[in-house]
């Protein structure tokens, strides 16, 4: 078995022409014809995540974030990236990123892995592509009962498993409604609004930016690795559907570089 056999697995959910034009979705480090020993699925890569993977077997790191998003002028291990990418290529390590095209799918997505453990039903993408109906950025769906506010917020909390919920002053109406959109999903308040979302959960909301939701709808900022940290499992299942016998592990660390006091 050889990497770029995984490859094709996650390509056929997530074709790369699917990732936005600054993205650096892709094999970032390694040949596709390098036999694999083992997989390690993370969502950020990082050198403790290129030592776990050495630790574990695996020659095949597939994280949601690129570690190389812009380009890289020189490699003196000054900085995380490089320390990153020289640590890989001594030791051997694929470095892969499904990042922007895995957001813009609608089955089995990183939005509608957020959207079950909300337990939303009926979703639709967000902000469909130009003559596209099942690729487009964020989705929409509906819970089976509406809920207070309060009580949606505690659920969300719960469900994401998050230590913090920034949210927006309160509508006064129920939630039934409820846009997604993992990591930073500012840009789709608008079509959030558009759609009659009662509650848009995402994340990296500036603090300006929250007045933009004028009390039409409740915002709710979970954190960006909070949002995204299901991507993980969800690229898992992806192949251990396939290759249920193969060395898959998903990391024991949290690269969250965010912490709360």
């Amino acid at each position: 078995m050889q990497i770029k056999d995984i490859l094709a697995v996650l390509e056929a959910v997530a074709p790369l022409q699917l990732q936005e034009s600054y993205d650096n979705a892709g094999l970032i480090v390694g040949h596709p014809d390098t036999a694999l020993t083992g997989v390690l699925f993370c969502l950020d890569s990082t050198e403790a995540i290129v030592e776990e993977a050495v630790r574990k077997g695996c020659n095949l790191i597939v994280a949601h974030h690129p570690i190389v998003f812009r380009g890289l002028k020189r490699l003196n291990g000054f900085t995380y990236v490089e320390r990153t990418v020289i640590q890989a290529i001594q030791q051997n390590v694929a470095l892969y990123a499904i990042h922007t095209n895995l957001d813009n799918v609608h089955r089995q997505g990183v939005n509608e892995k957020i959207a079950l453990k909300l337990g939303l039903e009926q979703t639709r993408v967000l902000s469909p592509k130009p003559g596209m109906t099942d690729v487009g950025a964020g989705l929409l769906g509906v819970l089976p009962s509406p809920m207070p506010e309060a009580q949606f917020l505690q659920h969300v909390k719960t469900a994401l498993r998050t230590a913090c919920v920034r949210h927006t002053e309160f509508c006064h109406k129920p939630v039934q409604t409820v846009a997604v959109c993992g990591g930073s999903g500012s840009f789709l308040l608008p079509e959030a609004l558009r759609a009659g979302a009662d509650a848009f959960v995402t994340a990296d909301f500036k603090y300006h930016e929250f007045f933009d939701a004028d009390g039409r709808l409740l915002l709710a900022d979970v954190g960006h690795y909070e949002s995204e940290q299901f991507t993980i499992e969800l690229l898992y299942e992806l192949i251990r559907e396939k290759f249920p016998n193969f060395a898959l592990h998903l990391t024991e660390l949290n690269t969250n570089p965010v912490f709360y006091l």
